[in-house]
């Protein structure tokens, strides 16, 4: 992809902005350099397109002109009435959402672990990706006002959230040295995303889903869940819905925010089993004895291998797929007599095929068959087909950024909802309300407002009034008990420094 430097004047500032080549010529950008939130200059040089394959951004053609004016549309009034032709990531649309139901301040305690503000917030870096695909970096804000100011500013399609760095991000380029410029603390992050199964589902593909491969996620969900939990010791571990396929976990405990990227691969590899692309051989290659996490994670797996991969899947019904079952096998006398039998009977289950196996060796179909290595080549088969696969590399890296939850996801529109790990299998990403969905909850209550008004004893946010309500909610209480710990991690260290002072 090409690249073409604009430079813009503004007053008596240049500034370069680096946008995408496309045939109809350079797309243009109309900015306000000094209307950043915090009377800074926003370091439009940073602007730069999102190549990034795991976003998935809506191209616009029209750009909005980034200003603190408010929009023509008045948004303050209770009735929308949308047309079903406007786009999800309209301006209009998101303007009014993040102005009226985007719950600003749990997201502001969330990533400042107090009420009160500080550099856990202030230092903390924020992207947007701007309505024309532009990447705005090294944005911050030190209250929660400022950011949503500049949103509604910018319009950005969505925004990710980066680490705390050890100053101000906005204050990078006047540092003497930039090695004072680092990131300090970052929640540990996990991605899963549902196309890194896509040689193992076969009801969907690429950017679709349904229920059946949502599947996936959900066991990924309670395997990496009780893993960070019970091996280490972790207990604020928040589950986000991407928005079309995929799932994020943030561990906001302080003693993960804290750790480096050393220890952060070290975790990442920990939880790693399923090794290789859609094209390599066999992903599992587990020693033995299996480590306690690999048993425990075969013990969460078992009855969804059989329920939701076996029955609903059914990877191996033609005669390709099963193929690719015995080449995970390890005996070539059972293969040959197995290859016979399900050639014989063209579309036997899946479950019919794994059951075979066990028939067959029983049976003395071959007289070199292990047992023991027959088991465990099954315990791996079951593994490669059920166990999280992860994208290490967020995990990685205390710089790497990662979508906020309850933004917007511009394909789908979506919003990006907290995840309750604890009832997971209930979650349906084809029931998470749209934006638009959630807009004409507020025009339907407008329009029984009469009714709404005799039933409630105080006034509600805007939130509570559509079926956005449950998800902030389980967010809200996330929050605050990781506020609660914080406080007493607070008073704890505070009193231990009062006592090694008295000595």
């Amino acid at each position: 992809m090409e690249s073409t430097n604009i430079k813009l004047e503004d007053g008596n500032e240049i500034i370069d902005i680096t946008m995408s080549d496309n045939s109809e010529g350079v797309e243009q950008l109309s900015v306000v350099a000094d209307a950043t939130t915090d009377n800074l200059k926003v370091q439009l040089d940073d602007l730069f397109s999102d190549t990034e394959p795991q976003f998935e951004i809506s191209k616009s053609n029209s750009h909005q002109k980034c200003t603190d004016e408010p929009n023509s549309t008045d948004v303050s009034g209770s009735s929308f009435h949308l047309k079903q032709e406007i786009r999800p990531s309209d301006p209009e649309i998101m303007k009014t959402y993040y102005q009226r139901l985007f719950p600003w301040r749990y997201l502001f305690q969330w990533l400042n672990h107090s009420p009160v503000p500080s550099n856990d917030f202030g230092h903390r870096e924020f992207a947007f990706t701007l309505q024309n695909d532009a990447y705005l970096r090294y944005q911050s804000f030190p209250t929660s006002d400022l950011i949503r100011k500049d949103v509604l500013r910018l319009q950005p399609t969505r925004f990710e959230i980066g680490p705390i760095y050890s100053t101000n991000p906005r204050d990078r380029k006047t540092l003497a040295k930039s090695s004072a410029f680092r990131p300090i603390e970052k929640e540990l992050c996990f991605d899963i995303d549902l196309t890194d199964y896509d040689d193992i589902r076969t009801c969907c593909e690429k950017a679709n889903i349904c229920s059946k491969c949502w599947k996936f996620i959900t066991m990924a969900i309670k395997v990496l869940d009780v893993a960070l939990r019970e091996d280490f010791g972790y207990k604020h571990i928040l589950w986000v819905y991407s928005g079309r396929r995929g799932a994020h976990a943030w561990v906001c405990d302080k003693k993960a925010r804290n750790i480096d990227d050393q220890k952060r691969r070290a975790i990442a590899n920990y939880l790693e089993i399923i090794k290789g692309g859609a094209k390599s051989g066999k992903k599992v290659n587990q020693k033995r004895p299996l480590h306690p996490h690999t048993l425990r994670s075969l013990e969460i797996l078992k009855s969804h291998f059989q329920n939701d991969i076996l029955q609903d899947q059914n990877p191996w019904e033609t005669d390709e797929k099963f193929v690719r079952l015995l080449d995970l096998l390890p005996d070539r006398t059972l293969n040959e007599a197995l290859m016979k039998k399900w050639s014989s009977a063209p579309g036997r289950a899946s479950s019919a095929k794994w059951a075979d196996i066990d028939v067959l060796a029983k049976t003395g179909a071959s007289k070199s068959l292990d047992a023991k290595i027959l088991l465990e080549a099954k315990q791996d088969i079951v593994l490669e087909y059920t166990y999280p696969r992860l994208d290490i590399e967020v995990s990685k890296h205390l710089n790497h950024l990662l979508k906020s939850p309850f933004v917007i996801h511009p394909g789908t529109g979506r919003v990006c909802v907290p995840i309750d790990a604890n009832n997971c299998e209930d979650f349906n990403p084809l029931t998470v309300p749209t934006v638009t969905e959630l807009l004409e909850d507020i025009d339907e209550w407008s329009i029984n407002r009469e009714q709404n008004f005799r039933e409630v004893t105080r006034k509600l946010n805007d939130w509570e009034k559509t079926r956005l309500k449950p998800y902030i909610e389980i967010f809200r209480t996330f929050v605050n008990l990781l506020l609660k710990d914080e406080r007493e991690d607070h008073i704890k260290d505070e009193s231990e420094g009062m006592v090694t002072t008295e000595f």
